[in-house]
């Protein structure tokens, strides 16, 4: 059975904040503590830490006089944020992600409850260590019992609840319509249809707000109350474009996956694309990373395929109506005529047809790729 998240806002009580804020640090403070005891492990010894080792030194952590304020929050969280910490390790050494790092006091903030650490009732929810259940603004309904609870804070200084639930969703009725998008900046996406989507820009958008709060921030003397108001009307500019960025691109793949029931994509290296200095931020605002792995999820809920071709498949510089390859295709030519056939390309189309004729030839041989793991996805 799939597993669904829902987020919601909260407003907590002051001693609820007090509580949550406390708990944000000590799991950032445990996380940190277990990370630089593993480094000094390794480095000066050679030797692995498992998490059966590291949650032992986490009890003796707990009852160090100087650290008797860990046993003020909820002992849940802290051994959580170890088996975080050794999913990290796991994915780092299979591949998968970067060397773990600290986390910091400034960033995102969250902790994990599991099903021991918190009450539901149907209706409300209530964390341990807390005498009131959490002011949940319930923006939609869901059926079933959370299995875990995992509560954050984002730079802005906003709450937020995720609830982790066992749901069976309905799938959508078969259709026959196949699809290929070609990602782009102009548009984000531009389908084999010819329907490009167009781009919001959101970060444009909101530039000149955002370099306003910016230099003011720069003239804020360093841990000042003044700095750290300015650091947070930055933060929220910051979570505008997101939230905007998001919402865009939910609307989007949910789009392209009611009305498709196979589509196919280009497997692009979002992360290498953005080393460009000069499209970065383009690149970035387009949000094609998170378009493919909002497709993939709701591909496997929905009972929809989503086909990923191989990246340097020349789908640009392709005739979709001949085969013939051009050499060279600059990225400022828009469109370029054939010379074998003398077919005039629009080069966004030209590369979705291509994309969804290669992503068919996939699909026959049975090599159909989903390109994210959706076992788990915030809805």
């Amino acid at each position: 059975m799939p597993q669904k998240a829902y987020r919601y806002r909260f407003y907590p009580t002051p001693d609820q904040a007090v509580n949550l804020n406390r708990t944000f640090g000590c799991v950032r403070y445990i996380y940190n503590r277990s990370l630089r005891h593993r480094q000094d492990a390794w480095y000066q010894r050679q030797e692995s830490v498992s998490y059966l080792q590291n949650s032992a030194l986490l009890t003796a952590w707990k009852k160090e006089p100087e650290r008797l304020w860990l046993n003020e929050v909820s002992s849940v969280p802290l051994q959580q944020t170890l088996r975080h910490l050794q999913a990290a390790y796991r994915h780092f050494f299979q591949g998968r992600a970067k060397y773990p790092t600290f986390k910091k006091k400034d960033g995102h903030q969250s902790a994990e409850y599991t099903a021991s650490a918190f009450k539901w009732d149907g209706a409300s929810l209530k964390l341990a260590k807390q005498a009131e259940p959490l002011a949940i603004r319930w923006s939609r309904p869901f059926k079933g019992h959370p299995t875990t609870v995992t509560v954050s804070r984002d730079p802005s200084g906003r709450y937020f609840v995720a609830l982790l639930i066992d749901e069976t969703v309905a799938l959508l009725p078969v259709v026959n319509a196949v699809v290929g998008i070609d990602a782009g900046i102009k548009d984000v996406v531009v389908t084999s249809e010819g329907v490009a989507s167009g781009n919001p820009r959101h970060t444009a958008k909101h530039a000149a707000r955002l370099a306003k709060y910016q230099r003011r921030l720069a003239r804020k003397q360093k841990g000042s109350n003044n700095r750290r108001k300015a650091k947070r009307k930055v933060a929220r500019v910051h979570v505008k474009i997101a939230e905007c960025r998001k919402d865009f691109t939910h609307k989007l793949t949910t789009a392209l996956i009611r009305e498709n029931q196979v589509i196919c994509v280009e497997n692009l290296a979002v992360k290498n694309m953005v080393k460009n200095p000069t499209l970065a931020k383009a690149i970035g605002d387009a949000n094609w990373g998170e378009l493919v792995r909002q497709l993939a999820y709701k591909a496997a809920w929905y009972g929809r395929t989503v086909v990923a071709i191989d990246r340097w498949f020349p789908s640009s510089k392709r005739c979709s109506s001949c085969g013939y390859t051009l050499p060279k295709l600059d990225l400022a030519t828009r469109q370029w005529t054939c010379p074998e056939c003398k077919t005039t390309h629009d080069r966004d189309v030209n590369a979705a047809h291509n994309i969804k004729a290669a992503g068919l030839a996939v699909l026959a041989c049975g090599e159909i790729v989903n390109p994210v793991s959706a076992k788990a996805a915030i809805g």
